[in-house]
């Protein structure tokens, strides 16, 4: 019997035997020089803990909630696109697994499974993430479906305009996706010219005139809250509060769109302190241990978002191995809390964690 793997990487270097190089490849890789792929990583390792002891932490509470809905960890399953490149049942598989683990799910507009089956498979509390196309009865059609089938907010990603420079999917010719809620409502058949067809069509459709007045046009088409995904600075932190949105998650697009952008780790404080309490912060990128996301917490996140680590589970051990990889992370997140001497994730403060910046003013 094969071993079981204990840990993110070693799901990834399954994942790296079982797909095509060109799959594979459109879900590992970022943009450019990959420089902010790495730097998403990178970044939390740099952030050292501080553990409390002689705490009694006989019995750990990883529970928190989310716009009113409870969730077991504030671990959730950031959208990402066409997981049926991963394995057959796509994000049915997903949304499964994350119902069976108590957690949220973001179903991404660039799904490989439609809304309808993936609300169907299961009852669990679900958002839908959106982009805004050119044609926007498109996305006004997909945010009336979500609503219809049970999601319960739009997480409006506003960090891509134009698609990231993706050398990888260039250089594989990454096919047409599969994109099977765009059925009937756009072609996806767009011919790239010998580059990636995925940047060739988002050229066709994505919304490059995409502004803040536009919140309320999304605010005109839905009741649903909504949360912006891709902020990354105060100054659009302090502007998503007064536009009135519901949440924010600091995202660089998992390092797919610009790269040289800081790593989400290292902008989240700013974001958090911005808001002041305003709105719940989330954030994605770089995660792939429990340690990760104690630190996440301490530097003022709700909770966070994870997306490659899921893709790896499923590559590897279909809806089986999207579970283990949530479980694992709740694992390692609840030892973690004990180790630092917290009971609960509301326990978890700026104290226990000590950044880069604060070595500097340390020896000032």
């Amino acid at each position: 019997m094969e071993d079981e793997p204990v840990n993110i990487r070693e799901y990834e270097e399954i994942a790296k035997q079982v797909l095509p190089k060109m799959f594979f490849d459109y879900y590992n890789g970022g943009a450019d020089d990959e420089y902010t792929l790495r730097e998403n990583m990178e970044a939390y390792k740099r952030i050292m803990l501080r553990p409390r002891f002689l705490v009694d932490v006989s019995r750990i509470d990883m529970s928190t909630t989310l716009l009113g809905y409870k969730m077991h960890s504030p671990i959730m399953v950031a959208p990402t696109g066409m997981h049926k490149y991963a394995h057959p049942a796509g994000e049915v598989a997903t949304a499964r697994a994350a119902a069976a683990c108590n957690t949220l799910m973001v179903l991404s507009f660039s799904s490989s499974r439609k809304i309808e089956d993936v609300a169907s498979s299961c009852n669990a509390v679900r958002f839908y993430q959106l982009y805004v196309y050119q044609k926007r009865e498109v996305s006004a059609t997909l945010v009336r479906r979500a609503e219809k089938y049970g999601f319960k907010a739009i997480v409006l990603t506003v960090d891509t305009p134009r698609l990231g420079r993706r050398e990888k999917d260039i250089k594989n010719k990454l096919i047409t996706p599969e994109l099977s809620n765009l059925e009937g409502l756009v072609s996806v058949d767009v011919g790239s010219k010998g580059g990636s067809d995925l940047a060739a069509f988002a050229s066709q459709t994505m919304d490059p005139s995409l502004c803040w007045k536009d919140i309320e046009w999304l605010r005109s088409i839905t009741s649903l809250p909504i949360i912006l995904k891709g902020i990354i600075t105060a100054e659009d932190a302090v502007k998503a509060v007064e536009m009135g949105v519901s949440g924010i998650v600091v995202s660089n697009h998992g390092a797919r769109q610009l790269d040289y952008s800081p790593a989400t780790i290292s902008v989240l404080e700013e974001v958090v302190k911005a808001v002041s309490g305003a709105v719940p912060v989330l954030i994605d990128g770089g995660i792939r241990r429990g340690t990760d996301v104690f630190k996440a917490l301490a530097l003022g996140a709700k909770a966070v978002l994870v997306g490659r680590p899921i893709v790896y589970g499923l590559a590897a051990k279909g809806e089986k191995g999207v579970k283990s990889v949530l479980k694992m992370l709740q694992s390692e997140l609840e030892l973690t809390m004990a180790l630092c001497g917290t009971t609960s994730v509301n326990e978890i403060t700026r104290k226990h964690v000590q950044t880069e910046g604060d070595r500097l003013r340390s020896l000032l």
